[in-house]
């Protein structure tokens, strides 16, 4: 039995901080939590690997579920060893479980994909647990096209969706499209039906398309304020929508280039406590600095940190986060708390994947997914199952 203890930590809870607290980690489960004063030695084994976390804090693991890659590797090349380098340097960086975020392609791409991360799942993971795929695109609007290539954008096709579920059952766990295109509205039933989170996205979708998305089942947006039809007061469009209606839960890219703090702030104001979700929607690029870089099939810039498409506008291509780093700009420049940041990297991810009995929180019970941060924020250690992920 591998056993582990944590004493001397910050730990967050979802009922508070306590400030001088102790861990038990039992076969990668938490067996107990604490203060330290409730702390007995005697019921540990000899063999426990004991760890004095000497102040810093101690968080549950990020849950990202829109992440398209990293250090050089995209989920749209799928095979193990682009899920090892993915995996392994997210972990890295605090990110304990992932949606396989995949872009708009062919039907014949995107069903290669979720072959190679359906064996992938099967196996042990090592790092970073991929715990299923969020499939962005190929039912999304050119209008609203980002990074994603409009020539292979189509309308939904829910005979993909039957056959993919059929053979790859409960593998997709999100689905981002554009609600207004025909045959939207039904395939949000179908996802409603099967468990499957529907979320708008890249969509020029008026306020009242949203309201009636949300009535068959939409329930989620991604990255917030960007690609999809914006706020005006006399038509509140997308953002309107995603804002004002408390059935849909909101990803936001918080890393200064994407959106700015002060509407960052908004979104906070509105979606709490549970509305908001932090997310990296990270490309190959991110660990990797500036240079040339591919997206979805399409050439990237990235430049003092911010990536590009290469042709044309120059559209925002992804990000080159971490959720460690978006984290510390939600505490450093948007204002909210440790106890806030946590819950939206790790807590409401976990209750949008309906996973809060095990993940997204420190609790007795739930899976040893923990992260030990600096006062200042930075990685220390990270553990997944109770397994130290070493550099």
């Amino acid at each position: 039995m591998s056993e582990r203890v944590i004493t001397g930590a910050k730990i967050v809870t979802e009922q508070g901080i306590i400030e001088h607290g102790f861990i038990h980690i039992q076969d990668g489960v938490i067996a107990s939590i604490g203060d330290m004063s409730a702390w007995d030695s005697r019921a540990v084994s000899p063999d426990a690997v004991l760890l004095d976390a000497q102040g810093s804090w101690l968080l549950p693991g990020f849950i990202d579920v829109h992440v398209h890659g990293g250090y050089g590797a995209d989920f749209m090349d799928a095979s193990p060893e682009t899920l090892d380098t993915i995996t392994r340097f997210h972990a890295l960086h605090g990110t304990t479980g992932m949606l396989a975020t995949t872009m708009t392609a062919t039907r014949e791409d995107i069903d290669r994909v979720l072959g190679e991360v359906d064996r992938y799942i099967q196996q042990p993971m090592p790092y970073a647990q991929l715990l299923g795929v969020h499939m962005e695109g190929p039912f999304i609007s050119p209008k609203w096209a980002g990074a994603q290539d409009p020539k292979l954008m189509v309308t939904p096709q829910l005979p993909w969706l039957e056959d993919w579920n059929e053979r790859y059952p409960q593998l997709v766990k999100q689905l981002t499209l554009a609600p207004e295109r025909e045959g939207g509205l039904a395939l949000i039933a179908w996802l409603r039906d099967h468990g499957i989170v529907a979320a708008c996205g890249h969509t020029d979708a008026t306020y009242a398309d949203i309201q009636s998305a949300v009535r068959e089942g939409l329930s989620h947006a991604v990255h917030t304020f960007n690609a999809m039809k914006p706020l005006h007061h006399r038509e509140p469009g997308t953002v309107g929508a995603v804002l004002t209606d408390t059935r849909i839960s909101a990803e936001i890219i918080a890393d200064g280039h994407h959106v700015h703090p002060a509407a960052i702030r908004l979104l906070t104001m509105v979606k709490q406590p549970h509305g908001l979700l932090l997310i990296t929607d990270a490309m190959s690029a991110a660990g990797l600095g500036d240079g040339e870089y591919e997206l979805g099939g399409q050439a990237v810039t990235v430049q003092s940190g911010v990536a590009r498409l290469t042709e044309g506008v120059g559209a925002l291509a992804g990000s080159t986060l971490t959720m460690i780093e978006a984290l510390r700009f939600m505490v450093r420049e948007v204002g909210v708390s440790i106890e806030e940041a946590s819950r939206y990297a790790s807590g409401n991810p976990a209750r949008l994947l309906g996973l809060a009995s095990t993940h997204g929180s420190i609790a007795q019970g739930k899976q040893a997914d923990l992260l030990l941060v600096s006062p200042e924020l930075a990685i220390e250690q990270v553990w997944i199952r109770g397994n130290e992920i070493k550099h």
